[in-house]
């Protein structure tokens, strides 16, 4: 299973970060995010970089520092599901925020970035998004996981808790402070995306977890927080950046650059121009009438830039 993974970082310290694409059939690893820094020095990592993706380097439409390689992207209204996984009772706030991103999200300026995405046959991104459905999983794989589980966990709630099988759609496991994902969460990745064989469909979806008790400080887990749970708000901020690079290479064969870092890889754990929220968090965006501080994501147009809006 190949796996986009987004870079643990520092909060708002952005002092340094670090991302991989992994590939479990092969064991090649090569860096997609902002650098290794004190977790693992630069050179271990770039040696075992290898051939991911084929090996290709380069592509179409790269005028703006990132290129197209073939593969599709996701068109007209994506949706967007949530899976709660774990134990979340008495950790009720977090059900209450999250929603209202994928809400604010759906039509904003922000998100209207990846529009100046395309396929072959130059359908753009739409700025369309649309929390279609959320379940519960109170634990059918148990509190310790593999990359294998996150799989199956959404095959679980497709086959039985009652997730409408869904091939334009990004199904996000959002993993409860107690709950440990064992091949890097909290100290190679805040969270990753990627696709899979469900019922005999390409099914696109990725892990989020909240890190409060795991890498506060490496996932950005910041009190106060513009929504007042610094887990809450710092998922928000990896499930933006997932969701960026599910529509704009959902097969990881769209869109990317030469080193493999897909948009919001080229942002990572930079926030642009910020303000101080009424309870003295930082903020950068409003939307949905909540404050969040999400990374921004690069725009594939004016030569390319890291934005927070288009």
């Amino acid at each position: 299973m190949n796996a986009v993974l987004l870079a643990l970082g520092c909060g708002l310290a952005l002092s340094s970060y670090a991302g991989v694409v992994k590939s479990d059939s092969n064991s090649v690893y090569r860096p997609t995010g902002k650098g290794w820094g004190e977790l693992v020095p630069p050179s271990v990592i770039h040696s075992q970089s290898g051939k991911a993706r084929g090996g290709k380097h380069g592509g179409g439409g790269s005028g703006n520092g990132i290129s197209y390689h073939g593969g599709p992207v996701m068109l007209g209204t994506v949706n967007a599901y949530y899976i709660w996984y774990g134990n979340w009772s008495g950790y009720n706030s977090a059900k209450n925020i999250l929603p209202d991103l994928i809400t604010g999200l759906n039509g904003s300026s922000i998100y209207n970035i990846n529009n100046s995405y395309y396929d072959g046959n130059n359908n753009h991104v739409s700025n369309s998004v649309n929390l279609a459905g959320q379940v519960n999983d109170s634990g059918s794989r148990g509190t310790v996981l593999g990359d294998s589980d996150i799989q199956a966990i959404v095959a679980n709630a497709i086959n039985n808790l009652g997730l409408p099988q869904d091939t334009n759609a990004v199904y996000f496991v959002l993993t409860a402070p107690d709950v440990q994902e064992t091949s890097g969460f909290g100290s190679q990745y805040c969270g990753w995306h990627t696709k899979g064989t469900i019922n005999g469909q390409t099914i696109k979806y990725s892990f989020v977890g909240d890190a409060v008790t795991q890498a506060p400080s490496g996932c950005g887990v910041n009190n106060p927080s513009p929504n007042g749970d610094g887990g809450a708000d710092a998922m928000a901020s990896v499930i933006f950046h997932e969701l960026s690079e599910a529509v704009t290479d959902p097969e990881l064969n769209a869109w990317y650059d030469t080193r493999g870092y897909e948009n919001a890889d080229k942002c990572a754990w930079t926030f642009g121009s910020t303000y101080t929220t009424g309870n003295g968090a930082t903020a950068n965006v409003n939307l949905g009438g909540r404050d969040w501080l999400l990374q921004q994501n690069w725009l594939n147009a004016n030569g390319g830039l890291c934005t927070l809006s288009y």
